[in-house]
């Protein structure tokens, strides 16, 4: 480290601008505490991250940023508009703009190879195992969403989907997705199974006390 801080004035790389760390930092802080369920922090570090990507006067780098955020929310079941994108879409670039169809549950067909990689295939395909290939795991549960908007969301769907985000620690869509398979089981008549996912809900929201 000490000998790195002593060559950056030697280096012939052109430094990051500070605007753009800035950005990144607030965006995974805010990312992280919104799948967390902590609204707070949540709300702060967009504000960071727009006002950061603001300075640019980049609609396109804006767009993304709105763009993260609704895609975290399609990943927790929230039905909430991406109204901060729709803003900013009359100059938004086409990639963008067909991601932001696509967290909408809105046809893209003609327009995949427009998609993040890790969408591409679910977009084109709709199953499960599809899904379950995705390395990321926001983007796994993005995908899953999308499916849910889509109304493509199977069992298996859901299944993997909770998982997911059980296995990141993620409270607020976990808790989304549990919701939703207690409510197919009660559906089905399975009053055990809606009962013990009920069970598991609670325990989740129990841990907000205990942070």
């Amino acid at each position: 480290m000490i000998v790195g801080v002593s060559l950056t004035g030697c280096s012939s790389t052109p430094p990051v601008p500070d605007w753009q760390m800035n950005a990144h930092g607030a965006v995974h802080k805010a990312t992280q505490a919104y799948l967390a369920g902590n609204s707070r922090v949540e709300l702060l570090e967009w504000k960071h991250a727009r006002a950061e990507v603001g300075r640019t006067g980049r609609v396109g780098l804006l767009a993304r940023v709105e763009l993260t955020r609704c895609a975290a929310q399609v990943a927790s079941l929230d039905p909430a508009p991406c109204d901060g994108f729709e803003a900013l879409r009359p100059d938004a670039p086409e990639a963008e703009r067909t991601y932001a169809d696509y967290l909408a549950g809105r046809p893209v067909a003609s327009a995949i190879a427009h998609l993040p990689e890790a969408q591409r295939a679910v977009a084109s395909t709709g199953n499960a195992a599809t899904l379950a290939a995705i390395k990321d795991p926001l983007s796994r549960l993005v995908a899953a969403g999308v499916l849910f908007r889509t109304g493509a969301a199977s069992p298996a769907v859901a299944s993997i989907a909770v998982d997911t985000a059980s296995e990141q620690g993620w409270r607020r869509p976990l808790m989304a997705w549990l919701a939703l398979e207690a409510q197919r089981a009660q559906a089905a008549g399975e009053v055990d199974v809606a009962a013990a996912l009920r069970r598991r809900i609670a325990v989740v929201e129990d841990s907000v006390g205990k942070r």
